[in-house]
């Protein structure tokens, strides 16, 4: 009956979409449905291969692509989130908590890694979204200014991976203090001459956007990330007009003067060290 059930993916292609894909063994694209073996995505970096759509990764990923032979260590990992507010919405902050510690790989949505891109030390502070949307609450802004400090200390780059949702809710305003401490421990980054370099990625909203994710001296973005502030529905229903196609994504960041270069994954790790011999091998920076 194949012939039946390829007639019925024409006449309903909606439905068809909706087929269940086998977890952890095959993915369906989310721009050109395309199903993709996940070996098939491991070996093309998580970029789809028929449509060149960029899967998320996460900070461990994205680790194992940049540094020599995948070795890095983890920095500030001790720093943990608690529910100082005994936040509650449908389930409390606590328990939102012990889920993500339970099913993800990481103790926070960012992760600082320090390691070496063809022999250059650099740190990297990567976010996750699968930790609570990669919010921004307390913890995250500390881990961040630690990284911040420890690039300084030893005199090396930073590069922020960005991947969030905006603000953490459950943390209420000491979350949006987060956007003032990011931004001002930043600030010592010029002072002592030293680079901070932003990868943004699929997708970069809120309190991240509105801080430490669009301060870089150079800004670096993923093809078709969402980059931005509110969301496109929140501004549609407010400005009462329909926006512009590919509104808020890397390629209308890059002709509207947000984005300095869209950079394919796997040109990223060159990019990177491009980046470095022109900052740290130059006058501008360490190099006199």
């Amino acid at each position: 009956m194949a012939w039946f059930r390829r007639l019925k993916e024409r006449l309903f292609p909606a439905e068809a979409e909706k087929r269940d894909v086998p977890e952890g063994i095959w993915h369906r694209c989310p721009n050109c449905k395309a199903i993709v073996a996940q070996t098939e995505l491991e070996e093309n970096l998580y970029v789809c291969p028929h449509c060149d759509y960029h899967f998320r990764m996460t900070p461990r990923q994205y680790f194992a692509l940049l540094f020599d032979g995948g070795e890095w260590e983890e920095r500030f990992e001790e720093l943990r989130s608690i529910d100082f507010l005994e936040f509650r919405d449908r389930k409390t902050y606590h328990s939102r908590l012990k889920q993500m510690l339970e099913k993800t790989d990481v103790t926070e949505a960012i992760v600082v890694g320090v390691g070496k891109v063809e022999g250059r030390p650099l740190v990297v502070a990567a976010m996750d979204f699968r930790f609570i949307g990669g919010s921004m609450g307390s913890v995250v802004g500390e881990r961040f200014a630690r990284a911040v400090e420890f690039a300084i200390a030893e005199r090396i780059p930073l590069l922020s991976i960005t991947q969030s949702g905006g603000a953490r809710m459950m943390e209420s305003a000491f979350s949006l203090m987060q956007m003032a401490k990011t931004a001002a421990v930043l600030t010592q980054m010029e002072v002592h001459r030293l680079p901070y370099w932003v990868l943004l990625t699929d997708p970069t909203t809120g309190g991240v956007t509105a801080s430490f994710g669009m301060l870089g001296d150079v800004m670096l973005a993923e093809p078709g990330a969402l980059i931005g502030f509110a969301g496109p529905r929140v501004i549609r229903e407010t400005i009462k007009r329909d926006l512009p196609p590919g509104f808020q994504r890397s390629e209308f960041q890059l002709e509207h003067g947000f984005v300095d270069r869209i950079v394919h994954r796997r040109e990223l790790r060159a990019t990177i060290v491009q980046l470095y011999r022109l900052f740290m091998e130059g006058k501008r920076y360490g190099g006199g």
